[in-house]
């Protein structure tokens, strides 16, 4: 049973009736915001406490915060999702709540209990239930869940005052142009993580790296940046927020192995059971960058995806370098990719059965 209780101390919306209609009808990603957030706050002294449901608005936060000169924050993404019958359900979130503990672990924050991880989505959802949108597609509620060092001190030391929000966001497509193949820049300059580093954590500060890689890909006409590895620089780590998977004509499903620098996706790790589910034999390995790009020559790997929360999974069309260009099978989506993703969402919405016990009703 959860040890907070979040107290909901408001019930007076910030947007109205018609407004929100209107932001659902087009919400698109990461634009705008819900009337309310939870919060709760750690201290050193009698750990986590202060949990409450409050009006969405801005924190104040004293400029000598922790979080604001040594990056110590972390966060998760989740969505809740509209069924037909109009309760709301999350997807794995315990998987989501460990992955939460194990970066609070490598940024020496409190870990939050799993159970108040759950209670914390259960409170968000349904203070702001009206604004889960109707799935006409796959419209959803993104919900952020994140904690950071709010202690005012200047001293280099794991911050005494820690606070924890999820904020929420009505969400479409990730990508404007919606499921369509990507055109992914490989950098040969710039690394998202390196071993014994923060790879696997989820914090801001492996975004933050991401960004210039980012910005390169977009000068080369591409939609996403791929990461190599920081040591050699000659194997897949991952896209800036996404893992990656190939998939060959003969049935097998690759992917990078967890080494320390990847973020351990949950959407990665449910593609793992579903493939196999399928008869698709998993590997797990270092994939290096040019044997996949010789065997996408040879048409030996006949297919490329990247996967998150976010963008669930998306068809990757074309590799581009300093070097030249690649394209993945005819540069369109694959089946088998298009096939998972179906598999997946349609478990999300309710559309199929979860035969895997991943669904959780939060409303």
């Amino acid at each position: 049973m959860s040890a907070l209780d979040f107290t909901r101390t408001s019930t007076t919306r910030r947007i109205g009736d018609d407004e929100r209609a209107q932001i659902l009808a087009d919400p698109g990603f990461g634009q705008h915001y819900t009337d309310f957030m939870v919060h709760a706050r750690w201290t050193a002294e009698r750990g986590w406490g202060d949990a409450e449901v409050v009006p969405f608005g801005p924190l104040q936060l004293s400029p000598a915060a922790a979080v604001l000169h040594y990056g110590q924050e972390i966060f998760e993404g989740l969505k809740a999702f509209r069924h037909a019958d109009g309760s709301v359900w999350t997807f794995r979130p315990e998987a989501n709540a460990e992955r939460m503990q194990r970066s609070a672990r490598r940024l020496a924050l409190p870990e939050l209990p799993v159970e108040d991880f759950l209670a914390s989505l259960t409170a968000a959802t349904a203070a702001d239930e009206p604004w889960v949108p109707e799935a006409t597609s796959e419209e959803s509620l993104y919900l952020r869940p994140f904690m950071f060092a709010s202690e005012e001190f200047l001293g280099v030391r794991a911050s005494r005052t820690v606070d924890y929000y999820v904020i929420s966001s009505p969400a479409g497509p990730y990508f404007p142009r919606g499921v369509q193949p990507l055109i992914v820049w490989i950098t040969d300059e710039y690394a998202r993580a390196g071993a014994g580093g923060t790879g696997a954590a989820k914090c801001g500060g492996n975004y933050a790296s991401s960004l210039l890689g980012k910005n390169e890909a977009a000068e080369q006409g591409a939609d996403e940046v791929l990461f190599l590895d920081s040591e050699t620089h000659t194997s897949i780590d991952e896209l800036s927020g996404m893992n990656v998977f190939a998939i060959t004509r003969d049935g097998r499903l690759l992917t990078p192995a967890l080494t320390g620098s990847i973020l351990e996706g949950v959407t990665r790790s449910s593609i793992l059971a579903l493939a196999t589910d399928r008869g698709l034999e998993v590997i797990e390995q270092r994939l290096v960058m040019s044997e996949v790009l010789e065997q996408l020559g040879s048409g030996e790997i006949t297919e490329m995806f990247a996967c998150g929360t976010a963008a669930v999974i998306n068809p990757i069309g074309e590799f581009r370098a300093k070097g030249g260009s690649w394209t993945v099978g005819d540069g369109g989506s694959g089946e088998v990719t298009l096939a998972l993703r179906k598999e997946l969402t349609d478990i999300q919405y309710g559309r199929i059965p979860d035969r895997h016990g991943w669904l959780t009703r939060l409303v």
